[in-house]
């Protein structure tokens, strides 16, 4: 069954604002439109070029963590709701007009605990940090979008 996607944030530079958007494109070159860290650079992978985060494991880390914290904090490009993220390297997702493929774990940082002190721990078990992924097919995507596993 798919999911949808809830949530669609970029930052411009290393350590700077979330950007929260309704909708952008995801591109084999950039990832997502306007964010730094899609961009592929010289000499450098693409594995890291999309972050995507379950709702349901943020929601637990928070209730772990005992105090709200907003999504976009996490600095996770993709917030999905109901489905289940693979964490096999080289599984597929359809979102929207993209495909994307699943890379790694999003390891949760040190800076975590500067925005919350105990998010970096509450974010550790069970992947909770999320996923990276490479893009195998841009496109459009869009808040509501469905999430879909492939294969």
């Amino acid at each position: 069954m798919p999911g949808r996607l809830i949530g669609i944030a970029r930052k411009d530079r290393p350590h700077g604002p979330m950007e929260l958007l309704d909708r952008v494109s995801i591109g084999l070159d950039t990832g997502v439109h306007g964010d730094h860290r899609g961009a592929i650079r010289p000499g450098k992978s693409n594995r890291r070029q999309v972050t995507i985060l379950m709702a349901e494991d943020w929601m637990a880390a928070i209730a772990d963590l005992g105090r709200p914290v907003s999504w976009e904090q996490r600095r996770a490009n993709l917030l999905v709701e109901g489905v289940i993220l693979p964490r096999e390297e080289g599984a597929r997702l359809r979102i929207g007009g993209a495909t994307l493929e699943i890379t790694g774990e999003c390891d949760p940082c040190r800076r975590m605990d500067a925005v919350a002190d105990g998010l970096q721990f509450a974010l550790r078990p069970e992947w909770r940090g999320g996923r990276i992924a490479r893009v195998i097919e841009g496109g459009a995507i869009a808040l509501g979008d469905e999430v879909e596993v492939e294969g």
